[in-house]
């Protein structure tokens, strides 16, 4: 089976318990367990192969520019991880069949379970590190579901934001790390970067990007500091507990240490960061555990100390302890997952999780207390159990483990730990089983049925069997699996029960009788425990939380509060300082140009241009008088467009001047003729200074552009060559903008057509109010003419609207090899229907309209679509135009480009929205007659109704 399909298949199987919930809980539990087990069997097909030391492959191109391409590659160490988490989800889906209750939503938690999966098994058989990184985020956001499942419960709602919160933040510390190793090894495939030890260790990036992967390997595997969001994820139900705790999410920290071992370990870095936040890691979890009285809570910290346990392993960098490291993975995830689903049978039978409220269970639920009794032990490391073999290991390594040159500190620190692991094992099982049968139960415990203890017992069996017979079970999956992670070919020693008398078995003789003696001091010491003042790691996070929250929600109150001038003047100063220090320290373009001769006629050009800028600022309250500056400004520009030999520029700049001046009049209408005083004197200043300085700094930019020979060659000679040749036309603006560029057009349209349907829904939506009211009962600031449509106006405009649109025509079709083109043809067309809007009114205009404005934007941009995916017909891709020549008879040759549909497409949608536009804003100024024919979107009762509640008001 391929890699592709074993990672692809959870996710695909995500889709069926959501469907299949419908015929059943057991119709549903049946699809996610049939798609983990197909993905399972895929995996071990490729394990006899992977066990002979073959590295099983599977790669595909996708965005090889960056580096992002999606490849897969199963190794020993990829094997193990897929089985572990294949293997018990298996196990935990067949327990959640018989777990959860009916209130529950069964299809939703098999959903997220199986996308948990698949994001796993992504982390665990990338062959990218950026792929990998992705996968990584799947499992942030995939657990928050499932540490959420429960979200009526506000422990559930706080546990799921904490691990989202807590991995996720480093989870942007790895993308850093993973983009600097990636940087520094040249590749981002994990098979080329594996192989480059010498090259990354030497580098003087190799710190940060170790401090930046460890962050994020640390806060997913609850490494302290970060340790304390994994207890808080108890709130999930126990199956996801179990998974969470056993073979994923928290093993992929482990799993990425792992993976990069050959890469990263074996420096004084690394040991000290890994192993250091191990050692601690592991104490600290142990002592903590110790004192918990919810079984989920011990067992989440005990998961915290054999996590800490695993990484302090990889942190001693050698190649013995990497191997007791993979073994004791192994046994974690057996006994462990045991262990959180013998609590979850305890609380699902007795309604409870309080070990205070527990014991004597052992006569009323004796199959479950002969799994957690069995799985504990192994936990506690008590012989002939799996996890006293890979305790041995541990033990072993760190008797003869130096920090600082210091001997003695951390065999005495791990026997502390294992200390302390023994004796909250002992205490799951002695306080919760052991001891007489009570009365006060909240609930009569007792023995579920196969469906709910089979799984544990499963992985019980497990648990038994590896320690009875290491070798033969164990032994060559350890061996292939610590040669993956350390990139070797070792010679490894049988694994046995028996290693003789070595200090690690004096320290696991002191751990074991240490733990019991605990245990009998376990009341007095958990008085003096919850009198002891300690931090809560919790608490802090929670303050500091909120401290971020205050401080961001302080910034964002201060900058965006809605001021668009404060946005304005916060963005123009940052560019002015961004821009003053470019210049002081770059270079400058030479002046390798001379200027042109300056006549009479430009220079008062310039001067008009210049005045009315000037007056915009100084007349800016008088809202009329600005508008006809700001179209004395736009008039100079279409002139220095045309003064500057372009001419298609100069008629866009006129026609946009022309309409935009029409809506923007028709908007005033509405609206106060003055502005009020607003801004204070300093603020004033304040404008006036930055508008200054970016207005001479844009200035000296385009003086010394135009001066200057720019770095860059233009693209300009491109389009000049290829105009006629690739596009049919002369018209080099209008070829880029139909075919070189012609997919940014069809984006503009839409946004366009986007714009004016906005502004429809808008007015619409106020048209619904009683504002229309009000403002056709306004009475007016200013005189008003007597006669709202001059019939000199009337009859001026009838005889131009057909010349304006031969005009229109013309502009249309000549754009391809003269000045003109849709756009400027849209303009002229829809001035032309304007004007009959203004002379004859918007009741007469709209009585005559016969094709809605909606439609003529519709119908622009599907046209322009269709023109493009006619390319398709001829295996060519989207929008690439083709022309040639017509040959009338009795005519001369006619050149015809399809690039001319496409410009009736944007002709289409020009029209549409600008009138679209106008007669939105026109509907509010418009009185309805009884003796008018009113068109569809204009509702007669309604706006009497709407008049008469304005004249009461």
């Amino acid at each position: 089976m391929s890699l592709f399909l074993i990672a692809a298949l959870p996710f695909l199987g995500a889709v069926f318990p959501a469907l299949l919930i419908r015929a059943g809980r057991n119709a549903c539990s049946w699809s996610a367990g049939l798609t983990t087990a197909l993905a399972l069997v895929g995996v071990l097909l490729h394990a006899p192969a992977v066990m002979r030391g073959e590295v099983i492959q599977a790669r595909a191109d996708w965005l090889p520019g960056l580096g992002l391409n999606a490849n897969f590659f199963m190794d020993g160490l990829g094997m193990l991880f897929a089985i572990l988490i294949l293997g018990i989800g298996l196990l935990i889906i067949i327990y959640a069949r018989n777990y959860l209750s009916r209130e529950d939503p069964m299809g939703n938690f098999y959903a997220y379970l199986l996308l948990f999966q698949g994001a796993m098994v992504g982390i665990v058989l990338s062959d990218n590190i950026l792929l990998l990184v992705i996968f990584w985020e799947l499992t942030s956001l995939s657990s928050f579901l499932l540490i959420g499942y429960w979200r009526h419960l506000p422990e559930g709602r706080q546990g799921a934001r904490m691990a989202l919160a807590v991995t996720g933040a480093g989870g942007l510390a790895l993308i850093g790390g993973v983009l600097l190793l990636g940087h520094i090894a040249g590749s981002y495939d994990l098979t080329v970067i594996l192989q480059q030890k010498d090259v990354v260790q030497e580098s003087p990036l190799y710190l940060t990007a170790l401090i930046l992967i460890l962050l994020g390997c640390f806060t997913k595997s609850a490494q302290f500091p970060f340790h304390f969001w994994l207890p808080h994820a108890m709130a999930a139900p126990t199956p996801v507990s179990a998974y969470l705790h056993s073979a994923t999410m928290v093993k992929a920290g482990l799993f990425l240490m792992a993976r990069l071992w050959p890469v990263l370990a074996g420096t004084p870095e690394w040991f000290y960061i890994v192993a250091t936040a191990g050692l601690i890691t592991m104490v600290l979890g142990a002592v903590i555990a110790l004192f918990k009285d919810d079984l989920k809570a011990l067992l989440a910290f005990s998961t915290v100390s054999h996590l800490g346990l695993i990484t302090m392993l990889l942190g001693f960098g050698t190649t013995a302890a990497a191997t007791a490291a993979v073994f004791h993975i192994i046994n974690h995830a057996t006994f462990k997952a045991a262990l959180f689903m013998t609590a979850g049978i305890v609380d699902h039978e007795a309604h409870t999780r309080d070990i205070k409220r527990l014991g004597g269970l052992r006569k009323l639920m004796p199959v479950t207390f002969l799994l957690a009794t069995l799985a504990a032990l192994s936990m506690a490391g008590i012989p002939p159990l799996n996890g006293f073999l890979s305790k041995e290991m541990m033990l072993e390594e760190a008797s003869h483990t130096y920090w600082l040159d210091n001997h003695w500190l951390i065999p005495v620190m791990v026997t502390i730990g294992a200390l302390f692991s023994a004796a909250y094992s002992f205490r799951y099982v002695v306080h919760t089983f052991l001891g007489p049968v009570r009365d006060d139960y909240p609930h009569r415990p007792h023995d579920p049925g196969a469906g709910m203890w089979l799984s544990p017992a499963i992985l019980v069996a497990l648990v038994v069997a590896i320690g009875l017979f290491p070798q033969a079970i164990a032994g060559p999956l350890v061996h292939t699996v610590a040669d993956a992670v350390t990139g070797q070919q070792l010679d490894h020693h049988k694994l046995k029960l028996w290693h003789g008398v070595t200090p690690a078995l004096y320290m696991s003789a002191i751990a074991v009788i240490g733990g019991a003696i605990l245990l009998a001091m376990h009341r007095p010491m958990d008085r003096a425990w919850i009198a002891a003042p300690r931090p809560e790691a919790k608490a802090i996070f929670d303050r500091l939380v909120g401290a971020l929250t205050a401080l961001c929600r302080g910034v964002t109150d201060r900058l965006h509060d809605g001021a668009l001038g404060r946005y304005a003047a916060i963005f123009l100063a940052v560019m002015l300082v961004l821009g003053g220090y470019a210049y002081a320290t770059g270079t400058t373009i030479g002046a390798t140009r001379s200027g042109m001769p300056v006549t009479l006629l430009p220079l008062i050009g310039w001067i008009c241009l210049i005045g009315s800028t000037i007056c915009v600022v100084w007349f800016h309250r008088n809202r009329l008088l600005t508008l006809v500056l700001i179209g004395v400004v736009g008039l100079v520009v279409s002139l220095s467009f045309n003064y500057f030999s372009a001419p298609d520029l100069a008629l866009t700049q006129l026609s946009v001047e022309v309409v935009t001046i029409i809506l923007m009049l028709l908007a005033l209408n509405f609206m106060p003729k003055t502005t009020p005083a607003e801004s204070s004197g300093g603020r004033k200043l304040r404008d006036a200074v930055l508008s200054v300085g970016g207005g001479l700094g844009v200035g000296g930019l385009i003086y010394a552009l135009l001066r200057g020979d720019s770095a860059f060659p233009s693209i300009s000679a491109f389009h000049l060559e290829n105009s006629y040749k690739g596009g049919g036309g002369d018209n080099v603006v209008n070829v880029i903008l139909v075919d070189f560029r012609g997919f940014d057009t069809f984006g503009e349209i839409i946004v366009l057509g986007i714009a004016a349907v906005v502004i429809y829904a808008i007015t619409e939506a106020v048209m619904q109010t009683g504002v229309r009211a009000k403002l056709l009962n306004r009475v007016p600031d200013q005189p008003v003419a007597g006669d709202a449509h001059p019939m000199m106006m009337v009859v001026v405009t009838r005889v131009m609207m057909p010349v304006a649109l031969m005009v229109a025509a013309y502009i249309f079709f000549r754009g391809h090899n003269q000045p003109g083109g849709g756009f400027i043809a849209g303009l002229i067309a829809a001035i032309a229907i304007i004007m009959q809007y203004m002379a004859s009114g918007y009741g007469w205009a709209t009585e005559r309209q016969r094709y809605p404005y909606h439609a003529i934007i519709g119908s622009g941009v599907l046209v322009a679509a269709a023109t493009g995916m006619g390319a398709w017909l001829n295996d060519l891709p989207f929008l690439t135009s083709a022309f040639g020549y017509i040959y009338p008879p009795g005519l001369e040759k006619f050149e015809w480009a399809t690039a001319a549909l496409f410009d009736l497409g944007v002709f289409l949608a020009v029209v549409g929205a600008v009138l679209l536009a106008l007669d939105s804003l026109s509907r509010y100024a418009w009185k309805p007659h009884t003796d008018t024919p009113y068109p569809m979107d204009i509702n007669p009762a309604r706006d009497e109704a709407l008049a008469e509640e304005g004249r009461k008001a």
